[in-house]
């Protein structure tokens, strides 16, 4: 088996192999996820859009199944002060866009912000390239375990506020969960943890995940919170 070990130059590749059994239906759900199913922001037909990666890094923690989040710099021009999934533009070195740019783009942002080691994380599938209008990004979301967890934590404070795992209990727990209403009067799915408000682009792409591994639980749509008019 190739692992991912390389984020410059050398191969990174995707592969199922040894798997703890908790991951099968998040492997299921991104064999079969149609892009319409996981989002209605798709990318421009004409080509257009930053070609973009996230890494969506599943690990094991004191309380079971965990992802790895992080809060964006209250200083940055995009998406300031929100929590993310570790990712960022691809770079000219990541390679081709439609090939394995995204998996080794995925892996150098997370280390570069997170300061994991991507050579402790197994990639083990790729969801449908999104959109995010605000900001015009074509974004794929690349999915790992972490195999041999590494310490992390902020490598740039003029970039990211803090590093910092959410278990995947509390995400499903319906006293966790709401409906953000933007100012603009569009509504998503939101994630209370950790001390953190999860929005937009990431809390949908959990919701989402959540809803097609068959872990979601049903939760109260109709509590709101509103997003301040910065958002």
């Amino acid at each position: 088996m190739t692992r991912a070990s390389d984020t410059q130059g050398g191969p990174v590749t995707l592969s199922k192999e040894g798997l703890p059994g908790w991951l099968d239906p998040v492997v299921r759900a991104a064999e079969t996820i149609e892009p319409l199913q996981l989002s209605r922001f798709l990318p421009p037909a004409d080509g257009a859009g930053r070609q973009s990666a996230v890494l969506i890094l599943f690990g094991e923690g004191a309380r079971g199944p965990e992802l790895l989040l992080m809060e964006r710099a209250g200083s940055l021009r995009s998406h300031a002060g929100q929590p993310s999934f570790p990712g960022g533009a691809l770079d000219p070195e990541d390679g081709d866009p439609h090939g394995d740019g995204p998996l080794r783009a995925a892996l150098r942002e997370a280390e570069e912000e997170t300061g994991l080691d991507p050579a402790g994380v197994q990639l083990f599938g790729v969801l449908p390239k999104l959109y995010i209008p605000v900001s015009g990004f074509v974004v794929t979301p690349v999915l790992g375990w972490w195999r041999e967890p590494s310490p992390v934590g902020v490598v740039d404070p003029n970039e990211t506020a803090r590093v910092f795992t959410v278990p995947v209990a509390d995400l499903t727990d319906p006293a966790h969960r709401a409906t953000t209403v933007h100012p603009s009067g569009h509504r998503g799915p939101a994630f209370l943890v950790e001390s953190a408000l999860v929005w937009g682009f990431t809390a949908g792409v959990i919701d989402r995940l959540l809803h097609f591994a068959g872990w979601e639980r049903p939760w109260n749509r109709d509590r709101l919170v509103p997003l301040d008019w910065r958002s």
